[in-house]
């Protein structure tokens, strides 16, 4: 009975490793990793003090750098700004102790360092859809990413003003 046990923890376990994940909705749309409903919501980004380096800063990685204020993007090596300075007006820190190294989904593990880390060689995040978000959120918090539906476009908020990148 044991073994049987074991068996059935490993199965689900390796299972689990190649799964999809639909937030808010029954299912997702084509290879999605992580995917969300059309919403008036977006993903927050992490803010950080002081930008990653060395091999906690991978390519692909989004954050908000409370240095100055700008939302950025992990590309070729190089930290690309998205928006231009922003605010922190309205935002809540986070004061707690970070431990663990996040969650991540795809794999069972990644050399990546993030709070969120997908990790797969096919399948991608789709971000959550939101028509027209300058209109249609009415709280939007620095840090917000999404897509435009109405533009197809990533729109990023950065406390004061959003950013549309192609």
């Amino acid at each position: 009975m044991k073994k049987v046990i074991i068996l059935t923890l490993i199965v689900a376990g390796v299972s689990s490793l190649k799964s999809q994940v639909g937030m808010g909705k029954s299912s997702v749309d084509g290879d999605a990793i992580l995917d969300f409903p059309v919403s008036r919501t977006g993903i927050i980004l992490p803010v950080v003090e002081v930008l990653p380096t060395g091999a906690a800063a991978t390519n692909g990685t989004f954050l908000l750098d409370k240095t100055d204020l700008t939302i950025k993007m992990r590309q070729n090596d190089l930290w690309v700004p998205l928006s231009d300075p922003g605010s922190l007006t309205g935002t809540m820190p986070n004061t707690s102790a970070e431990t663990g190294s996040g969650v991540i989904i795809g794999a069972a593990s990644s050399p990546a360092q993030g709070v969120l880390v997908l990790e797969s060689t096919s399948k991608a995040l789709v971000l959550p859809k939101v028509n027209d978000p300058a209109a249609n959120m009415k709280s939007p918090v620095a840090g917000t990413i999404c897509y435009d539906t109405v533009s197809k476009t990533i729109a990023v908020f950065d406390g004061l003003n959003w950013s549309f990148w192609k």
